[in-house]
């Protein structure tokens, strides 16, 4: 992530800081980002929505219970899909383990999981699995998975298509850091642009202003 985009991104939080509760909560700048060049969509007419993370980032760690809350009321026009984001290769080897997870439809088994054992349990290292994957395929097999078959899938032409693939995905979203919400392909907020005076994360009152940006790109659909 270039420094400019992450000041950029800072200023945006700090505004909302100085702006306190009068700021409406669809407020560029403050509350969300337009994303530079829209990206086209892939839900049909749902809204889609998109959470950019990576397994060994703290923040994202820390997202993953009220992300679930509100997951289970979201609106019923809402598509939402998980992205592993990168900035550069080290983030690849995570984006990897997302994706051969996904192909082998387990991620409602170990996605929680693998947060789990990084940021809680500390089973698994990133910088490790930056090296040497071995240490996953291990874990993996310790969670039921044929330990093979999940080796075949990591290395597989489509793993391998799709993991190349999130760096330039990152980067066409204008994702300045992890973890970030994009909705509809225009409009990015994140937890750390929602803090409490105490610049603590707001967590409830983010999820609110989720919802108003989900808001916002359904009117903009209907050309309102």
């Amino acid at each position: 992530m270039s420094i400019s985009r992450l000041f950029g991104f800072l200023a945006a939080a700090a505004a909302f800081m100085l702006a306190a509760s009068g700021v409406p909560a669809q407020t560029p700048g403050t509350d969300y980002l337009l994303v530079k060049t829209p990206q086209p969509t892939a839900s049909g007419q749902r809204v889609e929505v998109l959470e950019f993370f990576w397994y060994g980032c703290p923040h994202c760690n820390t997202l993953q219970p009220p992300l679930e809350t509100w997951l289970r009321k979201k609106p019923a026009d809402v598509e939402f899909k998980r992205v592993p984001a990168a900035f550069n290769q080290s983030w690849l080897q995570l984006a990897r383990t997302y994706y051969a997870l996904d192909a082998m439809n387990l991620t409602g088994k170990l996605h929680q999981e693998v947060f789990a054992a990084i940021h809680e349990k500390r089973v698994l290292d990133p910088k490790v699995l930056m090296r040497d994957p071995k240490s996953l395929f291990e874990w993996v097999a310790g969670k039921g998975v044929e330990r093979q078959k999940f080796i075949d899938t990591y290395n597989s032409f489509a793993v391998n298509s799709r993991t190349r693939g999130t760096l330039e995905l990152t980067r066409k979203y204008d994702i300045p850091g992890t973890p970030a919400i994009v909705v509809d392909g225009r409009y990015l907020t994140a937890p750390s642009m929602i803090l409490k005076s105490d610049r603590t994360i707001d967590y409830p009152r983010y999820f609110q202003v989720l919802d108003r940006v989900i808001a916002l790109a359904r009117k903009k659909r209907a050309g309102k």
